[in-house]
């Protein structure tokens, strides 16, 4: 049965789930790792999927870029920032359910392991319902940790219960689920693992406001 009351808010993770960024961000790993001289592949991308910026950029350090981790993500952050100029990308539906929310009177949120750059520019080509951003510059642990999700929640004023959060990776379908709010999965790079809380559809056109309302809140979250 639907509640006019739930969801209290619905929190996207960004790349692969409310805009089609992947590739911008396969090309610019491939771009800046041969700017520094040092390989990147295809396994690479699956490899650091869902992962923070940083991780790639230590990735490519490690492999001899001589540059600092700071000044890489740096560089990774601007290069798809530059790509994602003009409209935003947005994945099948995903325009149409934020749409839904603002209507509603739903807030949303952003809440990502890319960069804020790259994030607050998805944002501002929304509709005004993502009053949020949280990258992973803004958490001392990022996903899969609970950590960004329950500052988005925070942020917002909503306990995390009542929330729902829509990812395409394991690794933010687990911080979102270790943050106490189901899990609405949408399809990704990689296939998620079902998981207690979580609930996998077969496409993004499938999330929509009428959907979120008939799932059940969870618990409130014990994780800090």
């Amino acid at each position: 049965m639907s509640s006019p009351d739930f969801p209290a808010a619905v929190l996207f993770d960004h790349d692969g789930t409310l805009v089609n960024s992947e590739p911008q961000w396969a090309v610019a790993k491939r771009a800046v790792a041969g700017r520094y001289g040092v390989g990147w592949s295809t396994e690479d991308d699956l490899a650091t999927l869902g992962r923070t910026v940083p991780t790639s950029a230590r990735l490519m350090v490690e492999r001899g870029a001589e540059g600092t981790v700071e000044a890489i993500t740096a560089e990774l952050g601007r290069e798809v920032a530059a790509s994602l100029t003009g409209e935003v990308p947005f994945l099948p539906g995903m325009r149409d359910l934020l749409t839904e929310l603002e209507r509603a009177g739903i807030p949303g949120a952003v809440v990502t392991n890319a960069l804020t750059v790259v994030a607050e520019g998805t944002a501002s080509g929304a509709p005004e319902v993502l009053r949020v951003v949280v990258s992973q510059e803004d958490v001392e642990q990022a996903k899969p940790h609970p950590e960004p999700y329950l500052l988005a929640a925070r942020r917002l004023g909503v306990d995390p219960a009542r929330c729902v959060a829509v990812e395409d990776s394991q690794t933010g379908a687990a911080s979102a689920a270790a943050a106490g709010m189901p899990v609405v999965v949408v399809p990704g790079e990689l296939p998620v693992e079902p998981a207690p809380g979580f609930v996998l559809v077969a496409a993004h056109t499938d999330v929509t406001l009428e959907f979120l309302r008939g799932l059940a809140p969870s618990r409130p979250a014990t994780s800090g």
